[in-house]
């Protein structure tokens, strides 16, 4: 078993950082002899994709190349070389892993640009990554939960889940949110206190568990 770890939150010390840890620490303990890789995509963030990039997706979507271990065919130039020795760590961490564990914070209704940016770098057209399960340990500002008001604009979590079934076949998804963040800081949403330390607390334990 091989566990691939990232943190994405811009704070150093976050909710998202801390959920993911009790994840991680937990996960080590269970399988002390197995892999582990983690990377900060906040304080080594991943180049944004350029053109050179697009020409090797095209390459692979053209030549209808669905094995992953064959996308090095569509290197030609020295640029899209450049390229692929950007990508080609990053998707090879994610190829060796069997559990891929996310800490990030919702920015905006969504997600950082740093893992939007390591999301772009490992995808490409038909790939599939069936086998493998996903984790993300979250932390948002309000409550997005099922049935509150803002609901309809979490595009965090629901962009997620869709592109890790879309573009990976993965379904093997598990949410561990902390909610209302912001009502440590926001006086309007002091009286909503209570609610974030019951949320963390029970974040915590279900990352543990």
């Amino acid at each position: 078993m091989n566990l691939l770890h990232l943190d994405a939150s811009a704070r150093r010390a976050s909710f998202s950082r801390e959920l993911s840890k009790i994840y991680a620490d937990t996960w080590r303990a269970a399988h002390p002899d197995d892999g582990y890789v983690y990377r900060d995509l906040a304080a080594s963030p991943v180049p944004h994709i350029g053109e050179a990039w697009t020409e090797l997706c095209d390459y692979v979507l053209a030549h209808e190349i669905t094995d992953i271990g064959r996308y090095e065919e569509a290197v030609r130039t020295p640029a899209q070389r450049q390229a692929w020795d950007i990508l080609e760590p990053l998707l090879a961490e994610v190829v060796a892993a069997d559990v891929i564990l996310i800490g990030t914070p919702m920015y905006n209704f969504s997600i950082p640009s740093s893992l939007k940016a390591w999301l772009d770098q490992i995808t490409f057209p038909k790939m599939s990554l069936k086998g493998r399960s996903f984790v993300v340990t979250s932390a948002r500002g309000g409550a997005y939960g099922p049935g509150t008001p803002r609901e309809p604009v979490d595009h965090q979590e629901r962009y997620l889940r869709d592109f890790f079934a879309g573009h990976f076949a993965v379904t093997d998804v598990t949410f561990i949110n902390a909610e209302l963040v912001n009502a440590l800081i926001d006086p309007r949403l002091a009286h909503l206190r209570e609610a974030h330390v019951e949320s963390v607390e029970q974040a915590r334990k279900e990352a543990a568990r």
